[in-house]
């Protein structure tokens, strides 16, 4: 071999992979260089490691500011993997050659977000790529421009140039279905794509990719001196857009100059697991792609790539009960070779394997299409790497917590339920809470489907690559995760700002079991409620600590002095939530409502109820009977009255006749019904159960003027909309019919605004009909008054021959009593 040998590769390629494994052994070098940071040389033996599964990533991040960090990803089917893994096997030196990531972390331009890594490009342009923690790609700025600069796409090119519309198409044609495996055309490959980006290197130049002219400074001069120590058998594997650069002759002073005078950061690297689905172009990576498990799957299978791929795809599909033979496996894969063939393909690419999929297994449907792009076609694949990697203290003691406790990280989103009357799901919980308080957010809590007791939760689960990066920043706290979270809560309870911050800190105190953290928060607490005069705020910090106060009883926290404060500032909310209900618009009225509820419900809570809640009933009194209230505030008092059994419906329906008498502005009145009767309070069952607030309800509707009738509908829909379906269509039948009257001969006045009582005659009309469809009519007894000529028979007054005119007694669908308008309450509540 005379010369380097440049091996210019698109990153996360299987056929890329092949031809890099399939030249490496042709040439048999004497030293692999790799496009990545050179901080990563010392760590890369662990490749070799049994328990080393990709994908994984090099990260490295600030040592002062764990946040400034990047990642340098690989996969399987990576060519740069396959490079590493092969001087490994082979005895041979193998080393990282890029701008080390002391440099490229420091030349971030914002300050705030990480640099750009090595290679963090698109297409076959970079190299295996660094992606901020957040998943995003640098944007291209170009330093020292201040603005974007015009990137340019090399693979796109180079298949607009063949004719292609879909780059990854032309790529999987060129590449990917043609790499040989031969030694007589191992090196085929990379000449044809070097001259190919030698030319756009000559017309694009550095194709807006200004930083990379930097790297490539430093890539030459690390293989300048690669070759003063192993020769000129030495490979390159690097994106193949800087193999021009690195073939190109310059001088030592020339790149010198282009590197001196670059910031520089001290830096700590380590391998961390990394996703399948973090490798996709979705997720925002720059050197991502559009199918890491399609790529995976044909870098993996020994042959019969297709075959075996449909297979996995109807085991999916099984799986999720849809119905798919061996029938259909095979008719998919005649149909992808078919369509390979149709279009001029070499082999079936993940298009016509798709294409075969929709028709076959999918009956045309895109809804188990998606199924199969987003588990198998992306994937959800989770690597990992040994214990021997470097960690920081916190991640160590993380990682021998989720072995302990079973509770194994995954990149699949899943939901756990835990029980915290068990040893095992207590501490798992422990651990949640904590590492939430941390802001590594590896699980985030879900709503129970089964009991709401405070001895369970639910935790929606799913661990991001990024995480790690949170982890090295919490790790400023402490080494372990108890002491971290106990460090983090001391120092929110002195920084926070307001009564609410620490508030909900004591309740995470309380649910993470942080016992040397509770007496710094409740003096901050104490501190913070003693000097807040906000009736608001105080209204809003108490459902909080009486939640905080019920975990308790499950943990077995002492929750003493949280209960003393939680009844001070009850007190006070007693003392001054009158006045502070006076003058308030709607917006305001409605959020003090909301506080009202939290109130209510957090007061049944508090230890010693029975003095608070007898001064909080008393509020509430002074409340509904105050004309200065607004409506909507009046409504909902008088309704926490009469749910605990503390108004009379005698008086409730006295403070409604009060509340929409006709000298009450109908705006006014419809505020104070949302309050009563709205909500998810069981409002609408309250109507239904109680057809006196019925009629009153429907009374005052029917007698608003039309020109303010078109005001009040707006609070009316609203109000009613919150009910169920079948609340609201009992409601419309029973203001249809008007309220039953039993015991009466005649129809008799109900409800103003109520059609007249049940018509007897009509109603024993149907009972022939009734006796004929069950049978009964020959067991019916003589003289039974349902004869043809009895009364209630078809002859009788108001049967089936009964005029159905405007004398007609009134029936169900009569009108309900003079003055109803179509815009009744039966028409809000349709």
């Amino acid at each position: 071999m005379t010369g380097p040998l440049l091996l210019g590769v698109r990153h996360h390629g299987p056929g890329s992979a092949r031809a890099v494994r399939a030249a490496l052994d042709a040439a048999a070098p004497a030293a692999v260089l790799i496009e990545g940071p050179p901080e990563g040389d010392g760590l890369l033996h662990l490749a070799a490691d049994e328990d080393m599964r990709p994908p994984v990533a090099l990260l490295a991040h600030a040592v002062d500011d764990p946040g400034r960090s990047a990642f340098w990803p690989f996969a399987g089917f990576s060519p740069e993997w396959v490079a590493v893994r092969w001087a490994l096997a082979h005895e041979v030196p193998v080393r990282f050659i890029d701008l080390p990531a002391a440099h490229s972390l420091a030349m971030d331009p914002s300050g705030d977000a990480p640099a750009p890594a090595a290679g963090d490009d698109d297409g076959a342009a970079g190299g295996p790529g660094g992606a901020a923690p957040d998943g995003g790609a640098d944007g291209g700025t170009a330093p020292g421009t201040g603005g974007p600069a015009v990137r340019i796409d090399p693979i796109r090119v180079l298949a607009d140039a063949a004719g292609y519309d879909d780059p990854e198409r032309w790529w999987e044609d060129a590449v990917e279905h043609r790499g040989g495996d031969g030694p007589a055309d191992a090196l085929a490959p990379f000449a044809a794509l070097a001259e190919a980006m030698t030319a756009l290197r000559e017309t694009y130049g550095h194709g807006g990719h200004e930083r990379d002219l930097v790297r490539e400074a430093h890539m030459r001069l690390a293989l300048r001196a690669a070759r003063k120590e192993f020769g000129d058998g030495i490979a390159v594997v690097c994106g193949a857009w800087h193999v021009p650069a690195l073939a190109e002759r310059r001088t030592v002073a020339a790149d010198k100059a282009l590197l001196k005078g670059l910031p520089k950061v001290r830096t700590e690297t380590t391998w961390v697991p990394w996703t399948h689905r973090r490798l996709s172009r979705r997720s925002g990576y720059g050197a991502g792609i559009d199918s890491p498990g399609w790529y995976g799957h044909l870098f993996d299978v020994p042959d019969r790539p297709v075959e075996r791929w449909m297979t996995r795809v109807a085991g999916l599909l099984r799986a999720e009960d849809r119905l798919v033979s061996s029938a259909h496996v095979i008719e998919a894969v005649r149909l992808a070779e078919t369509l390979a063939v149709v279009r001029g393909r070499p082999l079936p690419g993940l298009g016509e394997t798709t294409d075969a999929v929709r028709a076959v297994m999918c009956d045309g449907s895109d809804v188990p299409l998606d199924l199969v792009w987003d588990r198998l076609v992306v994937g959800d694949v989770l690597g990992e790497v040994p214990d021997a990697a470097p960690a920081v203290p916190l991640q160590r003691d993380l990682a021998r917590q989720q072995r302990g406790l079973r509770l194994k990280p995954e990149a699949t989103e899943r939901e756990r339920e835990l029980d915290l009357r068990k040893d095992g799901d207590a501490g798992r919980s422990l651990l949640l809470h904590r590492l939430r308080l941390l802001g590594i957010g590896w699980g985030e809590p879900a709503a129970g489907r089964g009991s709401t007791g405070t001895f369970r939760e639910t935790w929606r689960l799913r661990w991001e690559p990024e995480l790690f990066v949170r982890v090295a920043e919490a790790g400023v706290w402490g080494t372990t995760v108890l002491a971290a979270a106990t460090a983090k809560a001391r120092s929110d309870a002195a920084s926070a700002g307001s009564l609410g911050e620490v508030t909900a800190l004591a309740e995470q105190c309380l649910l993470a079991g942080l016992p040397d953290a509770l007496p710094v928060v409740m003096a901050a607490l104490a501190d913070r409620a003693a000097l807040d005069t906000d009736v608001g705020h105080l209204a809003r910090a108490l459902p909080a600590l009486a939640r905080s106060l019920r975990y308790g009883d499950v943990r077995s926290t002492d929750t003493t002095a949280l209960g003393e404060v939680a009844a001070g500032i009850a007190e006070r909310i007693c003392v001054g939530l009158p006045p502070a209900c006076t003058g308030l618009d709607g917006d305001a009225a409605a959020e003090m409502r909301g506080l009202i509820d939290g109130v209510h419900a957090a007061v049944a809570l508090l230890p010693g109820a029975a003095g608070i809640t007898g001064r909080w009933r008393d509020v509430l009194r002074r409340l509904a009977a105050r004309d200065t209230v607004p409506g909507v505030v009046r409504g909902r008092s008088a309704r926490l009255l009469l749910d605990e059994g503390q108004l009379a419906e005698d008086e409730a329906a006295r403070l409604m006749g009060l509340a929409l008498s006709p000298a009450v502005p109908p705006a006014q009145a419809a505020a104070w019904i949302e309050g009563f009767v709205g909500g998810e309070s069981g409002g609408g069952l309250l109507l239904v159960h109680d057809e006196r607030l019925l009629g009153l309800v429907d009374s005052w509707l029917t007698g608003v003027p039309a020109h303010a009738f078109t005001d009040v509908l707006p609070l009316l829909r609203r109000t009613f909309s919150a009910y169920e379906p079948g609340v609201r269509r009992t409601l419309g039948e029973l203001v249809r019919r008007g309220p039953a009257t039993a015991g009466t001969a005649a129809p008799v006045p109900a409800a103003p605004g109520f059609g007249p009582g049940l018509d007897e005659a009509r109603a024993d009309a149907v009972l022939p009909v009734v006796r004929l469809l069950l049978g009964a009519d020959a067991a019916a007894a003589p003289g039974s008054s349902a004869g043809p000529d009895a009364p209630g028979g078809p002859d009788a007054p108001g049967g089936p021959d009964a005029p159905a005119g405007p004398d007609a007694p009134a029936g169900p669908g009569a009108a309900g009593g003079s003055g109803v308008r179509h815009h009744d309450l039966a028409g809000v509540t349709r």
